[in-house]
């Protein structure tokens, strides 16, 4: 009785300053949220919007896993080099975004081998129909068909074994992977059923806050993303210069003909960009020129321009100085390592006994 009057009471503010022992004392277990990065690339505006900055919020809340996914990263091959140098960096950038490795576990995905093991153990209960006709899998065989490997089949059983391995009920994910969260309840419900358990909860769709955030790219169309070329994306690490490059190269057109005319799609994204990283009065005098037929999109681009610059200037300067610390990130990588494998091998060890692989 005492604890539910104290967790009636306790401010919500309080909360983000308590240790996680203390709050599981106070308010009960705390539900897991697990997330993955693939490691190719520096993150953007629009990770920043659609994701991490949800992140930054949820850490407070509840108990959170955020791994870089370098297994994934490997069905497109990548060189050695290119690929630790991609993890360090997605970590780097994870750290000045603001995620607290003392407040979330954050890891790399293969500093934990029991992942491997739990993606081996469901891939013997995945069917090949199934994982075929995966939406991502089509997508593949159109986009790479001269490496079509078995990783890119098993996707589906990975990026389960990553979410199962911590036993999550909350995953965070867009429109594009709700497919593959959907065989992670169908893979872990068959778990259940094979082995007489209720051992897998079942893991939805998560999103903290009103709502998903889209951020649009700077080549007219579509969402800012990493595979989509240079030009499109501002990732939190680009320079003063690079910015404003960048954006005086994106699509525009020759200006409205009438007053309050609808906006094409190119117009529009860059008033949605304005309005994520631009004071409101600043969007407003933009608005307005561009109803009146008085708006010359030049202005406007050097304003958002500047305006990027100030806004990603403090994840700049952390980015620079953490790069740096490489004793830190180290230190981080292994803390993450150690937190996720206690999580880890409590999982494997529980589903190694509901199999029946035990030890003589």
């Amino acid at each position: 009785m005492e604890i539910k009057m104290i967790k009636k009471v306790l401010p919500l503010w309080t909360q983000d300053y308590m240790p996680l022992s203390e709050k599981i004392l106070i308010f009960g277990p705390m539900e897991t949220v697990v997330s993955g990065i693939r490691s190719t690339g520096n993150l953007h505006l629009g990770n920043y919007f659609g994701a991490i900055k949800n992140f930054i919020q949820m850490q407070h809340h509840y108990n959170c896993y955020f791994f870089i996914a370098d297994y994934h990263s490997l069905t497109t091959h990548p060189h050695p080099t290119d690929l630790h140098s991609s993890v360090r960096r997605v970590l780097v950038e994870y750290l000045a975004a603001g995620i607290d490795p003392e407040k979330s576990t954050i890891y790399i995905q293969s500093d934990v081998p029991e992942v491997a093991e739990l993606y081996l153990l469901l891939n013997m209960n995945a069917y090949m129909g199934e994982l075929e006709r995966c939406t991502s899998f089509k997508d593949k065989i159109r986009s790479q068909p001269d490496n079509i490997n078995a990783g890119l089949l098993t996707y589906p059983t990975l990026m389960a074994a990553d979410i199962l391995i911590h036993r999550a009920t909350k995953v965070p994910v867009g429109k594009d992977q709700e497919q593959h969260l959907e065989m992670a309840r169908t893979f872990g419900n068959r778990f259940n059923r094979i082995y007489e358990s209720e051992f897998f909860p079942e893991p939805y769709a998560f999103n903290f806050g009103s709502e998903l955030v889209k951020i649009p790219g700077l080549d007219g169309k579509g969402k800012m993303g990493k595979s989509e070329g240079e030009g499109n994306a501002i990732f939190l690490g680009d320079s003063p210069e690079e910015i404003r490059k960048k954006v005086m190269r994106a699509v525009s057109d020759s200006g409205p003909t009438e007053p309050n005319a609808v906006k094409p799609e190119p117009i529009q994204n860059l008033f949605d960009l304005m309005k994520v990283v631009s004071a409101a009065d600043t969007l407003q005098v933009f608005e307005d020129k561009y109803n009146d037929c008085t708006i010359r999109y030049g202005d406007m681009k050097k304003q958002l321009a500047e305006d990027m610059i100030n806004f990603t200037a403090p994840m700049r300067e952390k980015i620079n100085a953490i790069s740096a610390d490489e004793d830190y990130v180290r230190q981080v990588a292994r803390l993450g390592a150690a937190k996720a494998r206690e999580s880890a091998q409590k999982t494997i060890n529980e589903v190694r006994e509901l199999i029946g692989i035990r030890k003589f």
